[in-house]
């Protein structure tokens, strides 16, 4: 038998790491969505992998290798819906869910530009096409989270507050997450990026205020934030985690001292290797992965 060379062998293992990190990209609304942001500049990358002018709902599915959880989780990445920090709050958290068997999605949603219910149209869509792949793709559709980061975190929480009868996820990820638009504690930015127009409207305000949404059928939640957050107060997570034990819904807040706001996946993160382990533990308490 002809012995293959060392060097082939390399390669093709190299080649084979290399795949798995490739993600399935699918669009969120192959024959059109059923209303348009208006943006018309064209979508680019910036500094630190941040997407501009995001108009076409995508997803990126990352596959783990041992699909050991069957749990899943979309991920929805930050920017005050004026942005999407796709990389480090959005792929970055893809590949960590993947290495832990489960699997991770990555939702580029549209960006509202004023049109308030566009991205949570995106979230909708997304979990639909989830369930719908959930046997190809080795999910149980009755273990399909959805994560977000600050303004990803409204989106995640405005689904888990907003769902339809086939839309409401299994449990919610939040990191750092835009929960209320009261004036006096949400994101200026992510409100008037969300509302346009609207921005002021008392209606409009209520019906985006998270913390007022929930109800006995909102899943559990994890939520996980810094002390220090100068950005987004800190009361957005602490009323919405107060809002759901008023339900006797299963949820728990993990507040770090420092880290202030954005640090999503970067492992320079003082309490980074804390998070992931208090993640990975919280969903294995609620059987969305195993032991």
């Amino acid at each position: 038998m002809k012995k293959i060379p060392l060097i082939i062998v390399i390669l093709f293992i190299t080649s084979l790491c290399v795949f798995a990190q490739e993600p399935l990209r699918l669009p969120v609304w192959p024959e059109g969505a059923p209303e348009e942001n208006g943006i018309t500049a064209p979508e680019k990358t910036g500094t630190n992998q941040i997407l501009y002018n995001s108009k076409k709902a995508e997803l990126f599915i990352f596959r783990p290798q041992n699909n050991n959880t069957e749990a899943a989780v979309i991920i929805c990445p930050g920017g005050g819906y004026a942005a999407e920090a796709i990389d480090y709050e959005g792929y970055d958290f893809a590949k960590f869910l993947s290495k832990n068997g489960i699997t991770g999605i990555v939702l580029k949603y549209r960006l509202p530009n004023g049109h308030k219910n566009i991205p949570l149209s995106d979230a909708e869509q997304a979990i639909r096409i989830v369930r719908q792949h959930a046997q190809e793709w080795e999910i149980n559709p009755q273990k399909v989270g959805i994560s977000g980061f600050s303004a990803g975190g409204h989106l995640a929480s405005t689904l888990g507050t907003h769902f339809q009868t086939d839309t409401r996820p299994d449990f919610m990820l939040l990191f750092y997450p835009v929960i209320t638009l009261d004036n006096k504690y949400t994101h200026q930015g992510s409100r008037e990026n969300l509302l346009g127009k609207e921005k002021d409207d008392p209606e409009a305000i209520t019906f985006f205020s998270n913390e007022k949404q929930i109800t006995e059928q909102t899943p559990p939640t994890l939520l996980l934030l810094s002390d220090d957050d100068t950005v987004v107060p800190p009361y957005n997570s602490t009323a919405f985690y107060n809002g759901l034990k008023k339900y006797d819904i299963p949820a728990s807040i993990y507040i770090f001292p420092t880290g202030n706001h954005g640090w999503g996946c970067h492992k320079n993160f003082a309490y980074y290797d804390t998070w992931t382990g208090l993640l990975l533990d919280w969903l294995k308490k609620h059987s969305f992965i195993g032991e």
